[in-house]
């Protein structure tokens, strides 16, 4: 009896293990197989290349809807966004006109802009941003929130105050009047700032403070916080990259921010 009760413990063991390591397996592969690669549509008809972190339910969960900064690509989100996840919120990375690479992924957006011989200058980029938010508005039944990084969080900002019906909520980190150069004037996104209702939050490194504080004080968002680090920090969404030693304080910003808004 004895004999029989190890044997039986020796192949049941072993089994019950290997369901559940298959189980685990296989949860781990449908979660990453939600990352996958699509394009959409911008006005002009260019296609935007767009990553999609939606492990969870996409009717009732929040969409954060990430655009990068210049010089780089929806790349710069593939540490973010699975945290974003893991805090509870659908997230898509964005490939803007304006940009080159970043953490290794080439801006297929940006690419085919310049085979198509379309200016990509960081004001062009605007429909791009309208673009994607208008398809996350469409597709998705929860609150859409627009994250921009240096100059798409300008863009974000004004986004939010010429659209109000695009977004719920914002995320800027390094906003900035970056378009005077291009033609526009140096209020272009103080003058749509001042219309933002939804909560917003801004943040930077610490010498960057200057550059926002202007659109911060101009939005009248009831809702509205910001973070400046202690230490020197960084420019754009990279604050938050693990390799720097104070991304978790940006980390505890933005997870207060998320944590008290009605997202």
């Amino acid at each position: 009896m004895l004999y029989l009760r190890t044997r039986l413990l020796s192949t049941t063991i072993p089994a019950i293990l290997g369901l559940f390591l298959s189980i685990t397996q296989a949860f781990a592969i449908s979660y990453q197989s939600e990352q996958q690669s699509f394009t959409i549509k911008s006005s002009d008809g260019l296609l935007i290349t767009v990553d999609r972190y939606t492990p969870l339910p996409i009717k009732t969960t929040p969409l954060i809807v990430l655009f990068h900064q210049a010089g780089s690509s929806r790349g710069e989100y593939i540490d973010i966004a699975p945290r974003l996840n893991e805090m509870g919120f659908n997230c898509l990375a964005i490939d803007l006109r304006s940009g080159d690479s970043s953490r290794g992924i080439d801006n297929e957006t940006d690419i085919l802009a310049n085979k198509k011989n379309l200016a990509t200058s960081y004001a062009d980029a605007l429909p791009d941003v309208i673009a994607a938010l208008q398809y996350a508005k469409k597709t998705n039944h929860g609150k859409v929130i627009a994250w921009g990084s240096s100059y798409s969080a300008a863009l974000v900002l004004k986004v939010a105050g010429d659209y109000p019906q695009l977004v719920d909520g914002v995320l800027a980190f390094s906003p900035g009047e970056y378009f005077a150069h291009l033609g526009k004037s140096k209020t272009w996104i103080r003058d749509s700032a001042k219309k933002i209702k939804v909560p917003v939050f801004i943040t930077s490194s610490r010498s960057e403070t200057d550059d926002w504080k202007p659109l911060f004080k101009a939005i009248p968002s009831k809702m509205k916080s910001s973070f400046t680090p202690t230490s020197a920090g960084r420019h754009g969404s990279k604050a938050l990259w693990k390799k720097y030693d104070d991304s978790e304080n940006y980390w505890q910003a933005v997870t207060r921010f998320l944590n008290a808004s009605p997202f």
